[in-house]
């Protein structure tokens, strides 16, 4: 009898590089006898991690899945219509499958090389011209966090944007007027804002009028969180006749009912898509969406598609204004949002394209129908409805029997708002039925349905409705692409129609520097579509989500073991809200200890530009500390720094390993000079790749760090989000970590004030992707974490190796070694030939590379990380494939072509190019399509030629083109 082979876990899975000839082929080339010596090396003494990471042992695939089963067990579905800016909705199979399921979406990068994103780029223009159609507003933006997020980013925009000189004389510009009738979550983010900031807000009830003093900006929720729909024509003319800009918060469900915020005057309309086709995931991820009038493009916050030229006059899609994203101004940043929730705004874009507006506007009539009749119901039962106006959210007044309706209700398997004890919220949406809403009644005494009161509720509903001067009148979504794709087949072919004209990780690597593009397994994506993790509302109650509650209870232990900090908050929904969380918890610390003039930030000239961003954002003055010549903090201009701001020194932010790729050796005096001068020290956690197992950031020096899930720990960028940026902190910070919006109100008990300021809308930010990180955990345990660490190094350093003949290494650390990522340095090229590092960028989308990350930290270079995901024969075709392209400059310097005429120059080369009857190229067909050792069979052709970035900031359109402009 033969043994059976032994199942390979899951680490072999992982981990690209696993055979035992290719690891020793890469060692050799690097000079170790094993990757434990490597990384001996290369990781400084002083930070070493002290003891093996102790984590609960590996688990299988079928075992995690097991697992998360029997977490998914423990949450209770309910039929959700608690609303507060969250419905169900009904995401269509067609479009989960092949969006959400499919890796050729999920696994994509922000789509910063345009050429090869042109799919998920015409799918996020479909977003903005939905969006743009919908609010009536001219410019709308990819999408942005959450609704309450997007609010406050409303608000920052009116602050800078309003320059009506008759606020130039008032207090801080005049202060920003909340609805009380908007969502909890939004007023408590905008207030607690508003606090770093030093900036006042008014709550008020709008339904009274303006309050008086000098306004700078209004936010008006339509429909209100009570349900109210109610015309604010004639409020927002008066709020601009004082001087005033005004934000409509609105629901693109609404809008293909009501009278759009355009139509009645505003400024800016805010919200979020997440009711068009996005499952509730626990509170996100979900994309919200931001639409302005002409004239404040330039001011958008986030990321804006735009239409522009290839170099053959075709219409190519690209990220406008590219240059002007809040994080790359730095200092100088009004927001630091450097990331999007693509997927889900993708998701949102191809629910409007399936069902068209007659489909859309259809789902909204049967969904306001039913709250008419629930409200014909309920007052035929004696219950007093608060407003007669409304779409889809009735509000019932039943003095001191809240509660118990609310109970009565959940045991019918019903979550309804107690929004107090005398007041109850209910809200319909798409998935709502007519036996639902028959259960209701019953529960609140108007007897049930079938014996005769259901038809009275019919007929009674028609005195309930939108107000007259609200009804939505004049055409939406009028363009080709919302009514071309109605059956499943056309939809399915033009989903993969789409994809196919990308680069994803399912076709290639990814080899972006501080991106860690690595594998995003399908076991670890398995259980986020689950109707038990993906259908529960973010405010059911705890006795609803015990298992949703346990997932994530396990997950911030395990990131605090790993991290080496005391405790975890996975609320952030970006590593940039994460950085702000940090930060705010510094801010708070220091307040309550009186110290409140503790405000100065100081940040490394080389660190990544939302440090920067941030530190603006949580009312910190940022000073610039500058960069010794080797890549490290200059310890003279640092000890000059800490000397000028003596007593102010807030923080120090600091990348570990450093935007370079390295690791410093001296982290640890960094640490100690601050904590001298009694500062407190964020290490940003976004090269974490290179630590886990072997480092701690919390016992180093670090007092707070953020994490980029959607980096280290394998949750997919998704065309530029999903993000996660959850915050670690030692125990002193621990009182200052992010509050839950929901409940938050700014004060405690004893009306002290609170100091754990909100960052997200939803207490777990976005957890229906937490379930990824938490199985990509468990299975790789702490021995298969640290050898991914191991692995990563040990690629990164066969790159170095390999290519520092080619393209110059720019900056290395101990033994001549680089961490997970090296910096080639092409500028001595550059000189030389006038060959860019964006020449060589779009020259590897012809060998089918997506491109290292151009230009970041230092202009004129690239900068790469393999991960530990790819196996040596893919790393290997990208050595091969730089070399062919050294090659290449080496004939432009030697003369063989001219640079405005040579492949790398010309490059991508389209199908269309190289099959065209006139070529009069001075390099061959073949040289420009399969140029080194590309595969003929899988060749990837860009869709689009170079892309003209500046033509297209020049003619602004972030529209869907007519179709005609297609035509050659």
């Amino acid at each position: 009898m033969t043994d059976h082979a032994v199942p390979a876990a899951f680490v072999d899975r992982h981990i690209g590089a696993r055979r035992d000839e290719d690891i020793k082929h890469m060692l050799n080339a690097v000079g170790y006898d094993s990757a434990d010596a490597l990384a001996e090396t290369a990781v400084p003494d002083s930070i070493k991690q002290a003891s093996p990471l102790r984590l609960a042992p590996a688990l299988s695939e079928s075992e995690v899945l097991t697992a998360l089963r029997q977490l998914a067990g423990k949450n209770k579905p309910r039929v959700q219509m608690i609303g507060q800016g969250y419905y169900d909705t009904v995401t269509p199979a067609v479009i989960r499958r092949n969006i959400v399921e499919n890796p050729a979406w999920y696994t994509a990068y922000t789509p910063y090389q345009p050429e090869i994103s042109q799919g998920r780029l015409e799918a996020l223009l479909n977003f903005q011209t939905a969006v743009e159609d919908l609010t009536g507003l001219a410019i709308a933006n990819a999408s942005l966090l959450d609704e309450a997020t997007a609010v406050m980013e409303a608000v920052l925009l009116m602050r800078r944007a309003n320059r009506n000189k008759a606020l130039a004389g008032a207090p801080g510009g005049g202060k920003t007027v909340l609805d009380a009738d908007l969502f909890p979550q939004s007023i408590a983010i905008v207030v607690g804002r508003a606090r770093a900031l030093g900036f006042e807000v008014e709550v008020a009830d709008l339904s009274k009028g303006l309050p008086e003093g000098p306004i700078n900006g209004l936010v008006i929720q339509q429909p209100g969180a009570s349900g109210r729909v109610a015309d604010a024509t004639g409020l927002i003319e008066e709020a601009k006749e004082r001087g005033a800009m005004v934000t409509v918060a609105a629901d693109l469900l609404a809008l293909t009912l009501i009278k759009s915020p355009g139509e009645q005057g505003a400024d800016i309309a805010v919200g979020s898509a997440q009711r068009f086709g996005v499952p509730l995931f626990y509170g996100g991820p979900h994309a919200a969406f931001m639409a302005v009038h002409k004239g404040l493009e330039r001011q958008l916050p986030g990321r804006l598609v735009g239409v522009s030229k290839d170099d053959a006059g075709r219409p190519a899609y690209r990220l406008a204004l590219q240059t002007r994203e809040q994080h790359i101004r730095r200092e100088k940043a009004t927001s630091n949002i450097c990331t999007a929730q693509a997927l889900l705004a993708i998701v949102a874009s191809m629910f409007a394209v399936y069902h068209g507006p007659e489909g859309l506007k259809a789902i909204a009539e049967r969904t306001h129908a039913h709250a008419r009749t629930l409200a014909a119901a309920l007052e035929s039962a004696g219950v007093e409805v608060a407003h007669r106006s409304f779409f889809d959210t009735v509000t019932a007044r039943v003095p001191g029997r809240a509660a118990a309706l609310v109970a009565a209700a959940e045991a019918k398997g019903i979550n309804l708002r107690l929004v107090d004890g005398d007041t109850v919220g209910i809200s319909c949406d798409e998935t709502t039925t007519a036996e639902t809403v028959a259960v209701l009644a019953d529960v609140f005494g108007a007897g049930p349905a079938g014996d005769g009161l259901d038809t009275a509720w019919g007929e009674a509903a028609s005195g309930f409705g939108l107000e007259g001067a609200m009804h939505r009148t004049g055409l939406y979504l009028q363009h080709p692409v919302f009514h071309a794709y109605r059956s499943e087949t056309q939809m399915m072919r033009y989903l993969r129609r789409l994809s196919d004209r990308d680069l994803a990780l399912d076709r290639t690597m990814i080899p972006l520097g501080s991106c860690t593009m690595k594998l995003n397994a399908a076991v670890e994506m398995e259980a986020i579509t689950w109707p038990e993790f993906a259908g529960i509302h973010p405010f059911a109650p705890d006795s609803q989500t015990e298992g949703w509650r346990e997932l994530i209870a396990d997950l911030e232990q395990d990131l605090a073991a790993i991290t080496g900090y005391d405790q975890v908050s996975i609320q952030p929904n970006a590593g940039s809200q994460g950085e702000l969380a940090g930060l705010l918890a510094i801010r708070g610390y220091h307040h309550s200890r009186g110290e409140a003039q503790r405000d100065v930030c100081l940040i490394p000239a080389s660190a990544h530009g939302t440090n920067a961003a941030s530190a603006v954002l949580a009312g910190m003055k940022v000073v610039v500390v500058a960069t010794a010549a080797d890549g490290t903090i200059d310890h003279g201009d640092l000890a000059a720094k800490i000397e000028a701001n003596a007593g102010r020194i807030a923080a120090i932010m600091i990348t570990y390993p450093s935007t370079h790729g390295v690791y410093d050796a001296d982290v640890r005096e960094v640490c100690d000079a601050v904590h001298a001068a009694g500062g407190q020290v964020y290490i940003d956690g976004a090269n974490m790749n290179a630590l886990v197992g072997l480092a701690q950031p919390g016992k180093f020096g670090g007092d707070v760090s953020h994490l980029n899930l959607h980096k280290t720990f394998c949750i997919p960028h998704g065309g530029g989000g999903p993000g996660v940026g959850p915050v670690a902190a030692r125990a002193h910070l621990a009182p200052f970590m992010p509050g839950d919006a929901a409940s938050w109100t700014g004060r405690t008990e004893d009306g002290g004030e609170e100091h754990d300021l909100p960052v997200s809308a939803s207490r777990f930010g976005s957890a229906g992707v937490l379930p990824i990180s938490w199985a990509y955990v468990k299975l790789m345990g702490a021995d298969g974490l640290t050898e991914a660490t191991k692995s990563a190094l040990l690629a990164a350093n066969y790159v170095a190796r390999r290519l520092d003949a080619y393209f110059p290494v720019l900056y290395t650390g101990e033994g001549g070694l680089v961490a997970h990522e090296c910096i080639l340095d092409l500028r001595e090229v550059t000189a030389k030939t006038g060959v860019t590092a964006e020449d060589v960028a779009k020259r590897l989308i012809d060998f089918g590379f997506h491109a290292p990350t151009l230009a970041f930290p230092v202009a004129g270079t690239l900068m790469v990380e393999p991960t530990e995901s790819e196996d040596l024969a893919e790393v290997e075709r990208f050595i091969e494939a730089m070399i062919a392209i050294r090659a290449e400059i080496d004939q432009v310097a030697h003369g063989d072509f001219p640079l405005a005429d040579s492949p790398l120059r010309r490059s991508p080369h389209t199908a269309a190019a190289v099959v065209s009857s006139d070529w009069d190229r001075p390099y061959t067909r073949e040289q420009a399509a399969f140029p080194g050792r590309t595969p003929s069979q899988d060749k990837y052709f860009a869709p689009v030629g170079r892309i003209d970035g500046a033509a297209g900031d020049r003619n602004l359109i972030c529209a869907c083109p007519p179709l005609e402009a297609f035509e050659s």
